[in-house]
């Protein structure tokens, strides 16, 4: 499958994924090494939190994250803790309370000073995005707070980024995402949107997927390469 020419012009509107893009998951590790996990255990939780919900997605059914996560976290405390549906349900409460990157402000700050629509895109609530935001003094600076719940399909399904092009009004091809998960950059090229991934931990980009149309190390640097795109 080939993917759509991108216009000469930079994009309008820069679409977010919001768990790991812009929130910060690391004080859930200590929350699980709390409850007597081994380390490690708070990103086995996410990833097998996504892994569930694409397999359910693709055969037809679109499932809750938060249900999803409470369902996981449960099965992996039951080792370790006599009340792990407790335990489970703190998990959740506490991603439900997370903090936003150190870079996250200041490059929400730069790209709006550059014009630029800003969204939200995720695979859970709306909610948690919403109150994510607002405690980091962001949320006026989004013009939509966007979920699955409201699309045919979780991402990566190319329905889930056609729906917030739609919402917004644009052609796709004027939708950048910008995104820490490579499966979410191949998901969104695949639809026709620009990619770009926020790769803090300078990792590799995975050969099996689509290459990002940028590669930034935060979202000041975001920022800086859109600003001189415009420029």
């Amino acid at each position: 499958m080939t993917t759509p020419a991108q216009p000469d012009h930079g994009p309008t509107v820069v679409v977010f994924d919001v768990n790991e893009t812009l929130s910060d998951l690391a004080p859930l590790r200590d929350t699980f090494t709390t409850f007597g996990a081994p380390d490690g255990t708070a990103d086995t939780w996410f990833a097998a939190t996504l892994r569930d919900g694409f397999a359910l997605t693709v055969t037809g059914t679109k499932p809750s994250f938060a249900d999803l996560a409470t369902d996981v976290a449960r099965g992996l405390l039951a080792p370790h803790i006599h009340d792990a549906d407790a335990a489970a349900e703190e998990i959740v409460r506490g991603f439900r309370n997370l903090s936003v990157h150190p870079d996250v402000v200041e490059g929400i700050d730069d790209l709006h000073t550059l014009h630029l629509r800003l969204v939200t895109l995720s695979n859970g609530a709306t909610s948690v995005a919403d109150d994510l935001l607002a405690r980091a003094g962001i949320r006026d600076r989004f013009e939509r707070l966007l979920s699955v719940d409201d699309a045919p399909r979780w991402k990566p399904a190319v329905d889930a980024y056609r729906y917030a092009a739609d919402v917004c009004g644009v052609p796709i091809e004027d939708c950048l995402l910008a995104a820490s998960h490579p499966w979410d950059l191949h998901g969104a090229t695949r639809a026709g949107m620009r990619t770009a991934w926020v790769n803090r931990a300078d990792r590799p980009y995975p050969r099996c997927f689509d290459q990002p149309d940028l590669e930034v190390e935060s979202l000041v640097d975001l920022a800086a390469q859109l600003g001189a795109v415009a420029a």
